[in-house]
This record gives C-alpha cells, structure tokens and sequence, in this order.
C-alpha cells in the first residue's frame, strides 16, 4: 500500500463530482490488495483518498470513519477494480451490524460512515452491492453493481442526502427476486425496529437518484421508495423492465411509498420476459399518524414505453388517503405502449 501526498492536486480537483464538498489537501493511498484495502478502509481519515488499482478483492469491505463536509473520505478505480464479497458468513446479530465474526456478504459496507465519495468502481458477486447504514451526504457516482443476491444499491436507517449519479446497476436479485431492487431508499416500516435511527423511522431524506442506467434483469423495483422518507429526486435514469420478476409485487420500475418525491424526465422500457403491470406505482403503509405515506409526489417529463403489457405508465393507488397532500402527474409525461393510458387521475398542465 503506498500513501503519497497530494501535491499538485488541481486535476483531482477539478474533476470532483458536481456538488459534492472538496477537502483540504489530503493523503493518497494506493491500495492493489484486498488486505491493503481493509486496512485502508479501517484507517481512513478526512480529506483522503483511497484508490484502487485494476483487479479483483476478493473481502468484506467495511467503512465506519466519518469524513466531514470539509473533508469528504474517498474511495475511486477504475471499472475493472471489481469488489467481490464471498460470504455471507457466522451468525448474524439480529439487526445487521459489523463485527463479531458475522460477514454480511455485502460488496461494501458503509456504517456510521457519513461524507464519503465512491466513484468508478465495480461491485458485483456478492449478497447485496452497497449497503449505507446511518451514512448521510454519501455520493456515488459512475460506479457499476452488477450479479448480486438481493438489492444492488440501499440507503438504509437514516442515511439522507445521499446521491447515486451516472452509475449502472443490473441483475440483481439473482437468488431472492423479490428483494432484488436496483435501489433501495429507505426501510419497510416493519424493519424499522432496526433501521428506524431517527424518531422509529428510517429517515433516508432527501436522496438523488440522477442520470443511471438501471437494468436489465432488476427482478424487483428499478427504485423502491419506503414509506417514511421524503423529499428526494429521481431524475434523467433510464429504465429497462427486461427480467421483472413479479415476485413480492415487484411489477413496476419505480414504487414510491414516500412523499414528496420529484421523478422527472426518466425513461423507462419494458420488454419480455418479466412480469410488468405499470411504469410508476404509489402505495399508502400504514406507519405513524403524523406520516402520509406515498404522497405529494410529482410526475413531470416521464417518457415510459410499456410494451404493450402494462397498464399505466403512472398509476396513483388510494387518492383518498393522499387528499392533504395530493401526487401530481403532469401532462408532459408521455406513453406508448400502454393497455390503459397515462395515467389514472386527473392530469395537470405542465
């Protein structure tokens, strides 16, 4: 592992994602083993970067050192520096956490770990891509989760203001389809017992999905919204609903539990094989009744292809629960392809 000081750091700088915050001049770790990447991973330090060089790491692969907003943690390669889980292995704790001989089997684990940047890379061959627990203003940008067991991206017990950017995420769900989402924001309020960090909910807040590529053979949800997160984006990704499952009603690219979301200007396709029933889903969970679940959500410049199979490229469930704070479908959203229409409310100008 060689470390290497920043000098000269313009051209880095230069090329940091959009938005995200530079740190001061930092350390560079070079890392081209798995051991030397699970011992930079454990001494990461604000304002440092820890780069990949081309290869497999074969590893658990677990990050809980804060950076700061200053000083934002990076972990970069290149596509072929690929991140392989073997496991899972031990005897897991009754709400997933790291330690105590338990290998989750995710590809990469952030926990406790908020303001890191993870770009380039590749996870794949593993329980589930990249899991962030308790991780705010993470940014992942142009990294590649392909072939894993269960859900390729999740933001999970309060990680909010977090933004997955120009990356790809395909076959996922290859041993349980039904869990097999492309991402994941938030948890199921029956999981909030774990997850629910904040007040008893999972609060991943304020997320941007913007600009991926998410399938082919997704086998649930290209993006599942959970009920009890609100406020974020999902905007300019494209959809392909080839390998749908339809197992655990996993039937649509995107089902928003949320409120108050903004999906704008995605395209989405679907064609055999897979099970499809409509583009864009809301559903209402019963939770807390201070939450209207599923609600307030905005649909603008959608253009949605449903191969002749589903019914609406946006189907709104339940408008009487959502009459405080209604979803809104505007009529730049378009379809083809549809066996119903556009959608099933009313549309509004714009």
């Amino acid at each position: 592992m060689r470390r290497t000081l920043l000098a000269g750091l313009l051209p880095f700088l230069l090329t940091s994602p959009p938005g995200a915050a530079v740190g001061e001049v930092g350390e560079v770790v070079d890392v081209s083993t798995a051991a030397q990447l699970v011992s930079a991973l454990a001494g990461a330090a604000p304002g440092q970067t820890i780069r990949l060089a081309p290869g497999e790491y074969h590893g658990v692969f677990v990050a809980q050192r804060p950076g700061t907003a200053a000083a934002p943690i990076t972990l970069t390669g290149p596509a072929n520096a690929v991140l392989v889980n073997d496991g899972p292995s031990g005897v897991a704790p009754s709400c997933p956490a790291p330690g105590g001989g338990w290998d989750s089997g995710y590809g990469l684990w952030l926990y406790a770990a908020p303001y890191w940047r993870l770009t380039g890379f590749t996870v794949k061959d593993s329980k589930k891509g990249v899991v962030l627990d308790a991780s705010a203003h993470v940014v992942i940008d142009g990294v590649y989760v392909h072939h894993v067991e269960d859900e390729g991206v999740h933001f999970r017990r309060s990680s909010s203001d977090g933004v997955l950017r120009n990356s790809r995420v395909a076959y996922t769900g290859l041993v349980q389809p039904g869990y097999g989402e492309g991402v994941y924001l938030g948890s199921a309020g029956s999981n909030w017992g774990c997850h629910g960090n904040t007040g008893g909910v999972d609060r991943s807040d304020r997320v941007q999905v913007t600009g991926n590529t998410i399938g082919p053979y997704v086998a649930a949800e290209h993006i599942d919204v959970k009920e009890g997160t609100s406020g974020g984006l999902i905007s300019g990704n494209t959809f392909d609903g080839t390998g749908v499952s339809g197992q655990n009603s996993a039937d649509s690219w995107v089902d928003v539990k949320g409120s108050r979301y903004t999906i704008e200007n995605n395209t989405g396709t679907f064609a055999p094989p897979g099970t499809f029933a409509n583009g864009y889903e809301t559903h209402n969970p019963a939770t807390t009744p201070s939450l209207l679940n599923g609600c307030g959500n905005v649909w603008r410049g959608n253009r949605s292809d449903l191969g002749g199979v589903g019914a609406y490229a946006i189907k709104i469930t339940s408008t009487s629960k959502c009459v405080a704070d209604p979803n809104v479908v505007h009529s730049s959203n378009t379809v083809t392809g549809a066996t119903r229409g556009l959608t099933n409310v009313p549309v509004t100008p714009g």
